[in-house]
């Protein structure tokens, strides 16, 4: 195994003080937003061999196994990520696959450098992702039923809101919804801007299901993603619960720390509240107008102690293990690569033989073995054995990120 050394990148609405804690480090004082784990060109791991990249590519099958790169070539499928949300992120979908590989083919052909701030698709993937939180966790994510944000809209006696409350009784669902989102997208931005204001006030004197759309107003005045925003269902989560997110389907993380895993892409299509590059006709063309509660996943308990969230998704499988101090060690041996973080606790990670008994694991502090604390990682090459146990007998949490294969 190789213990991982990863990039942690400062975007603005990032906590300063969530990511730190976790890893135990003094904050300083600047946003801390999400640490990568993986070998996205962005920023790649790093191990003793040199980027988690680069020696994936010296030797494809050697880390992904055959059937991962025979599924996926010779690349890490997945991306995990640890995520603090300090302010909100902003309102955005992801392309489908068909949809990444046309926009990147007609962005090369335009010649948009890859790295230019206002280019859509970094890459030819596609990006769904799965949000488990760590701590209470809020966001947005999917539509509400068109008569709900209606009602939301009307609730807050504002007479530039309420055409568009008026439409959203409209039928068929997928037609009121488009029609809105598209109006409020496209209206003169002066006339939106006073009409957030007014939203923002009212939100603000109402409190209560209100409030995140005065926070939202607050970091982002006058707009129009504000409006947006309250089309979609909120949703909160408490640790150890998650949300998928599939192609199209727009959302927007509002605070809390989570382990975030996606498809190894970057293509974001946003529409509001942030500073970064706005596309409201490619938003549009990408996102689904499907109304509908957007799930909440709990982790599913084998008889091997590994609880997984299940997800239409090959490229990842993320699942979680709560290891207990007088449990024997976990194999977690694999013909898929595989991450390995602990977010709580201690754990040994150790080399097996796959003939081992537990009593025969090393343990914590012997020569073979890796103790990892909040925050720290190791990558596990394809069809190494590996069994993990907690260490210092004390209770530990270990995510696993791999392949569905």
């Amino acid at each position: 195994m190789d213990r991982l050394s990863n990039t942690v990148r400062p975007y603005a609405w990032g906590s300063t003080t969530a990511i730190p804690d976790l890893l135990g480090t003094a904050p300083t004082g600047e946003p801390q937003a999400e640490m990568w784990m993986g070998a996205h060109p962005g920023a790649p791991s790093r191990l003793g061999r040199g980027s988690l990249a680069d020696v994936i590519a010296a030797d494809p099958v050697r880390e992904l196994g055959a059937a991962t790169v025979a599924r996926f070539g010779p690349h890490l499928p997945f991306l995990l990520k640890i995520l603090a949300a300090g302010a909100p992120l902003s309102l955005q979908v992801h392309p489908d696959l068909a949809q990444a590989k046309q926009g990147f083919a007609a962005e090369q052909r335009a010649g948009i450098p890859v790295d230019a701030p206002h280019r859509n698709y970094k890459d030819a993937n596609h990006k769904p992702e799965l949000i488990c939180a760590l701590t209470p966790f809020e966001g947005l994510c999917g539509f509400r039923a068109p008569l709900d944000a209606a009602e939301l809209l009307a609730g807050l006696g504002i007479d530039s809101l309420k055409p568009y409350a008026d439409l959203l009784h409209a039928h068929p669902e997928d037609a009121a919804l488009r029609e809105v989102l598209t109006a409020v997208l496209s209206a003169d931005r002066e006339e939106m801007a006073a009409t957030v204001d007014e939203a923002a006030a009212a939100a603000q004197r109402l409190g209560g299901e209100y409030t995140p759309y005065a926070q939202l107003a607050h970091h982002f005045p006058g707009d129009p993603g504000v409006i947006a925003a309250m089309l979609l269902n909120r949703v909160r989560l408490q640790p150890g619960e998650a949300l998928f997110l599939g192609a199209g389907v727009p959302h927007a993380y509002l605070s809390g720390l989570g382990i975030e895993i996606m498809a190894n892409s970057d293509n974001v299509l946003r529409c509001g509240l942030t500073p970064k590059h706005v596309d409201v006709p490619e938003l549009l063309r990408v996102v689904r107008f499907e109304a509908g509660d957007p799930g909440v996943l709990r982790p599913e308990a084998s008889e091997t102690g590994e609880e997984l969230y299940d997800t239409p998704i090959d490229e990842f499988r993320l699942s979680r293990y709560l290891l207990a101090p007088e449990a024997s060690p976990a194999d977690l041996t694999a013909a898929a690569p595989q991450i390995l973080l602990c977010t709580s606790g201690s754990v040994a990670a150790s080399a097996g033989s796959g003939e081992t008994s537990p009593a025969e694991t090393a343990g914590p502090g012997e020569p073979d073995a890796t103790t990892l604390t909040p925050g720290e990682s190791v990558f596990i090459p394809a069809g190494e054995n590996i069994q993990v146990r907690a260490a210092h007998n004390k209770p530990a949490a270990l995510f696993r990120a791999t392949v569905a294969i």
